[in-house]
């Protein structure tokens, strides 16, 4: 029984390596085909990518000092417009605070203006108005001590209405 024991360990294990070998060759025909592709897919890369890749770093070769110039003068025109921001902005505030004076100053002389006038005002009133209202009342206490004198008081009242003043109201 030993013997037909190792007889079948022997038949399964060289089945075993024949399958091994079955399956190496498989892997490497696999491996060929694909090493067969992979070459075919490198030259083309090669021959399509590399040219254009070339035409690329060519192409940035020679704009490179030009977008060093351009880099160049885009910084010294944002240097200069700061500077020019900086002083509008001075200029501008220098206005703004000239200004706010100028109106506190016309402020103020709109109310000294408005003062005098009602200094004015009190003084002539005090003045020409006072004096001309005495002046009317005693023109008028002599009119009508002369009519009375005279004896010519009129017994009718100055509105018109032919009735004294207090019996208009009822």
């Amino acid at each position: 029984m030993n013997d037909n024991l190792l007889i079948g360990f022997i038949a399964v294990t060289a089945f075993a390596v024949l399958l091994q070998a079955l399956i190496m060759v498989a892997l490497y025909l696999a491996v060929r085909k694909s090493t067969a592709k992979m070459e075919a897919l490198a030259t083309e890369v090669r021959s399509k990518v590399l040219p254009t890749m070339e035409t690329v770093q060519n192409i940035l070769v020679e704009l490179r000092p030009k977008i060093d110039i351009m880099s160049t003068n885009f910084l010294e025109s944002s240097t200069l417009v700061r500077n020019q921001l900086g002083r509008i902005d001075a200029t501008l505030t220098d206005a703004l605070d000239r200004t706010r004076l100028q109106v506190i100053r016309a402020d103020e002389l709109l109310n000294r203006t408005m003062d005098k006038v009602e200094e004015t005002s009190e003084i002539v009133h005090k003045t020409v108005i006072s004096p001309l209202r005495q002046v009317n009342g005693l023109m008028t206490a002599i009119s009508t001590g002369i009519d009375v004198f005279l004896g010519q008081k009129r017994r009718h009242p100055k509105n018109g209405a032919g009735m004294p003043q207090d019996e208009m109201f009822i």
